[in-house]
């Protein structure tokens, strides 16, 4: 019997935590339930996973500038060039496996800035080519929202239509692709794959405040405002923290991604204090470490909540996107949302105090919710081994 051959597509690798994380808990599940397989991946960091996961991998764009503006003629020829080489790898890569896997991940949707000749585009090719060659693409756990932009819209819902399976990590993902086009009939809801990750032990440190931060620009509708609402953001999470501190709190600065570290620069800068100090994370098992020693968590990344709610730690959200909002009601903790384009630092001091007030209580919904998402997680694994693999395989 032939061992399953398994690729993994995404934008892994690239330094951001959350995007890590689903790709952990899908080859956990691998591991456990099909050790036979053979994985490797199509990722934007090839070197990171290969030295995280052991796992070999392909770096996902031909054009190594794909994500730097493109200023000068040679770089724009190599964007477009790339583009075409891209249609040739993407179909090459897809061909040598029985099953391509997308954990996880807000693939379908464009809440931060975006471009749709970038990933949108390489979602298509990846998913055109699944159809083309015969191989099943599979979006397991994917984020998904409604798309302004209408060359971004239609690829994705073309990359939606083109897949083989789709599940999704909130009830409005399953919504917003129906809204745009796509048969969802089949298609099912579970919780975010972060939460199949393990939990750490509880660990004491009374007084600590985690408070996760992001370089926050707003979304691709908001280009023409992303200074003004970045500083608006800045200005408010500084005085919250400043504001913590002058009340004797020790306050650790989290991020979720590379790009956050200048945020986390400018905080230390601007309040001076040795009551606040900055993680260094690599996994969200670090971040789940540093949460499960904190009172309370304030995070505004979508995959920072998941942390803190994992943990059974209360946590305020900074939302930006309804993800977060659907995210912090399904586990019980709606009302401590707080709109990250319009940051009130003393509203938002009024929103944790209240939060901390009724931490008893949180911790225990916290604690039921988890265990319902880890139920719907096994199940979920269940469903996805049955759809993708079958138990015959090829014989040698």
């Amino acid at each position: 019997m032939t061992p399953v051959r398994v690729g993994v597509f995404g934008l892994l690798g690239s330094g951001n935590l959350g995007n890590d994380g689903s790709l952990e808990a899908v080859l956990g599940h691998l591991r456990a339930e099909h050790p036979e397989a053979v994985v490797d991946a199509l990722c934007g960091g090839p070197e990171a996973v290969t030295a995280r996961f052991g796992i070999p991998a392909t770096r996902l764009h031909w054009y190594r500038g794909e994500y730097r503006t493109a200023s000068r003629a040679g770089a724009v020829a190599g964007k477009g060039l790339g583009k075409l080489v891209d249609v040739f790898r993407t179909a090459a890569w897809v061909r040598r496996h029985d099953v391509v896997i997308v954990p996880g991940m807000g693939v379908l949707e464009a809440t931060l800035p975006l471009r749709p000749w970038g990933f949108p585009y390489a979602l298509f090719l990846l998913c055109a080519s699944g159809r083309l060659v015969g191989t099943p693409v599979a979006l397991v756990g994917v984020g998904a929202a409604a798309i302004r932009n209408r060359p971004t819209r239609a690829l994705v819902r073309w990359s939606a239509r083109l897949a083989a399976y789709r599940s999704y990590r909130d009830a409005q993902s399953r919504d917003a692709m129906r809204a745009m086009g796509v048969d969802t009939a089949r298609d099912e809801v579970h919780p975010d794959l972060a939460f199949a990750l393990p939990t750490p032990e509880p660990s004491a440190a009374p007084g600590l405040v985690c408070v996760g931060v992001m370089a926050f620009h707003g979304g691709n509708d908001d280009r023409a405002r992303a200074e003004e609402i970045h500083r608006r953001y800045l200005d408010g999470t500084t005085r919250f923290v400043r504001a913590l501190v002058e009340d004797g709190r020790r306050v650790r600065l989290l991020t979720g991604d590379e790009v956050d570290g200048p945020v986390v620069a400018s905080i230390l800068d601007a309040v001076d204090s040795p009551l606040l100090t900055a993680a260094e994370t690599s996994s969200l098992a670090d971040l789940m470490k540093e949460m499960a020693a904190a009172d309370s968590v304030v995070a505004i990344r979508y995959h920072n909540l998941i942390c803190a709610l994992k943990t059974g730690t209360p946590v305020l959200a900074v939302t930006y996107a309804a993800k977060s909002d659907a995210l912090m009601a399904g586990m019980g903790l709606g009302e401590y949302c707080h709109p990250a384009r319009e940051l009130d630092a003393d509203r938002l001091l009024d929103q944790f105090r209240s939060l901390e007030k009724r931490s008893p209580e949180l911790r225990q919904t916290l604690n039921d919710r988890n265990k319902a998402a880890a139920e719907q997680l096994a199940a979920h694994f269940t469903t996805l081994t049955k759809t993708l693999f079958p138990a015959h395989r090829k014989a040698t």
